[in-house]
């Protein structure tokens, strides 16, 4: 296992990323962040990370299963320093921006799958 955490709190305006139609994502932070961020992010107690995500990677939110297919460049240093950063739901092998990281599924995440409690690993 590369990384372990599990959602403490959902920002009030997190999980509206997940209806956007040109790329869906959400915004992860330890939920050690400035509560101007917390509105628009999925917060999780961090464990440390283990080593850095890479493509070919999985991705586990809950029971849905996601392959990593592009990791932004400060991926490692900010999920590590902040626990923060972007999970993109479009599968691409080009990083949205530098702080996503980009995946593919057979199923997409849902507002139900990101609550409080769920777990979240990279393996």
């Amino acid at each position: 296992m590369k990384y372990h955490s599990v959602i403490t709190e959902i920002g009030a305006e997190a999980l509206n990323f997940l209806t956007d139609e040109s790329v869906p994502f959400i915004i992860l932070f330890a939920d050690t962040v400035p509560p101007e961020l917390a509105e628009v992010a999925v917060l999780h107690h961090a464990d440390s990370v283990f080593s850095a995500p890479a493509a070919g990677d999985t991705v586990l939110i809950g029971e849905k299963v996601f392959e990593i297919t592009a990791v932004g460049d400060s991926v490692a240093k900010t999920l590590q320093e902040l626990g923060h950063c972007t999970l993109c739901f479009q599968g691409s092998e080009e990083p949205e921006r530098p702080g996503c990281i980009m995946l593919d599924g057979e199923e997409m995440v849902t507002p139900d799958d990101v609550k409080a409690g769920t777990v979240l690993e990279i393996h």
